[in-house]
């Protein structure tokens, strides 16, 4: 089968390797969605601080079940599932707290063990989760959905209170959603013109620069230290401040100000136990997965076409579609 590793950085390379079987008492899915996070472009580029090379990345990921274990609690194979990434002990102290995606040893498929730009993995068959209705695009958007949803659920936004996102890319998109969805009045900072826009479609205001007003929670889905910093400024007193986006830098807070109005910062990393909820919100309609993916590119041009993807101004979500050719 044909496998698509990031050697280094900015070099993919193709190989072909045997077809594994699954592993004991795990699942062997067939993937057929990779969707491209923020963070690959990051490993692409040699700036994301998790990502060792070299590694077969893809952590978005929609599949097929093609064979499982005994106690797979109901999955069959020919299950359309998403893959729930990580791979949590179950023991340490954030385990025990049931902040499994604070794991003390957390593991990644993607980034900390090889991930989806193959045509079968192995996994844990309670990392899958079916749904008999969506598609492989929306089954490989969940993983991306779940970092906003964790995000909002973090912070504890409430019906009737404001929300500020800084960032439309696809992690701010993810939050904009679960904003609206938790009953908020939500805006947007974002500089690019076309995100902007794109926003307006779910009937939220856009702005390049913000505005006066504050709000009571802050979203920054940046990844940018500077602009992490600067996000404080938009908490009202009592808010709360939530760093979804993620970066290697310090980011430095003005003290006075954050004691002044008493902030209460946050950090949201991955999904905590939201598969099952979001992929019942995505079925309900409750959450539209429709705008998000506007560019498709197959597994075997992955080495020369993924350096371009970020070439593109209009680029929200790239998906990576693989089918019994690459196998």
């Amino acid at each position: 089968m044909r496998t698509i590793s990031l050697q280094e950085p900015g070099r993919f390379v193709e190989s072909e390797v045997p077809t594994p079987v699954a592993a004991p008492g795990e699942a062997l899915v067939r993937i057929r969605r990779v969707g491209i996070c923020g963070s690959d472009f990051h490993a692409f580029h040699g700036r994301h601080p998790a990502y060792s090379y070299p590694r077969i990345i893809g952590h978005e990921l929609g599949c097929e079940v093609v064979t499982v274990p005994e106690d797979a609690g109901g999955l069959r194979p020919g299950d359309r599932c998403a893959l729930e990434p990580y791979i949590s002990c179950g023991t340490c102290r954030a385990c025990r707290k049931n902040r499994p995606n604070c794991c003390e040893t957390l593991r990644l498929f993607g980034i900390h063990v090889d991930g989806g730009m193959q045509p079968y993995l192995s996994c844990p068959a309670h990392l899958l989760h079916p749904s008999t209705s969506l598609s492989l695009d929306q089954l490989a958007l969940v993983e991306t959905l779940g970092i906003g949803a964790n995000a909002v659920q973090r912070s504890g936004l409430a019906k009737g209170e404001t929300a500020i996102v800084v960032g439309a890319g696809p992690i701010g998109l993810a939050v904009v959603q679960f904003a609206l969805a938790a009953g908020a009045t939500v805006r947007v900072i974002e500089q690019s013109e076309l995100r902007r826009t794109f926003v307006g479609r779910f009937g939220v205001e856009a702005k390049a620069e913000p505005d006066e007003e504050l709000a009571d929670v802050v979203f920054d889905a940046t990844g940018v230290a500077a602009v992490m910093a600067r996000s404080l400024q938009h908490v009202a007193p009592a808010g709360r401040l939530v760093f979804v986006g993620l970066c290697k830098d310090a980011v430095a807070l003005d003290d006075p100000l954050f004691h002044r109005r008493e902030v209460t910062l946050y950090a949201s990393r991955n999904s905590c136990h939201q598969f099952p909820r979001l992929i019942g919100m995505i079925e309900r309609g409750e959450i539209n997965t429709e705008p998000w993916i506007n560019a498709r590119i197959r597994l075997r041009d992955v080495p020369g076409e993924f350096g371009g993807l970020l070439r593109q101004p209009e680029l929200i979500k790239a998906m990576v579609e693989l089918d019994e050719s690459d196998e």
